[in-house]
């Protein structure tokens, strides 16, 4: 495997090479320029997307936010976190995650937190390796 770059998406172009890996993940958003407004959008309210790098194409993402709450104080919150099919089991969302925590030190923040469906077995064992434990259920009601 090639040398991997971390860094933050913040242009067109960027949204443009990351649209294919994101929408594994999400699979609603129906084009490049749907994505990119909804991520600009986003990221006026603290959104930032870092994506994980190889051979001049990305490989894996991880949207995030920092965030202050009553139960967890100053914690980053996981929005999204994927990594292409081709590029799964290499290794990418491990590091993807410790670039996060480390913002998170960095940050001054007490917690580290994310979500994720109750069906996916596979991603739940991957947070369980990551150090990262069940602590609630998430909630919600469409509108």
């Amino acid at each position: 495997m090639t040398q991997l770059r971390l860094s933050l998406i913040d242009s067109d172009e960027g949204y443009l090479a990351s649209f294919a890996v994101m929408r594994e993940l999400r699979p609603h958003l129906p084009d490049v320029a749907t994505f990119t407004a909804q991520a600009r959008r986003q990221a006026a309210q603290g959104y930032r997307l870092l994506a994980a790098w190889q051979d001049g194409q990305v490989k894996a993402l991880a949207g995030y936010r920092l965030q202050e709450n009553l139960l967890y104080g100053r914690f980053l919150y996981v929005d999204d976190l994927v990594a292409a099919a081709d590029a799964r089991r290499h290794g990418l969302g491990a590091r993807l995650i410790d670039a996060l925590r480390e913002e998170a030190r960095k940050q001054d923040c007490k917690h580290f937190v994310l979500d994720t469906a109750l069906g996916n077995s596979l991603g739940q064992r991957f947070y369980f390796r990551q150090g990262l434990l069940a602590t609630g259920m998430h909630f919600r009601q469409p509108l």
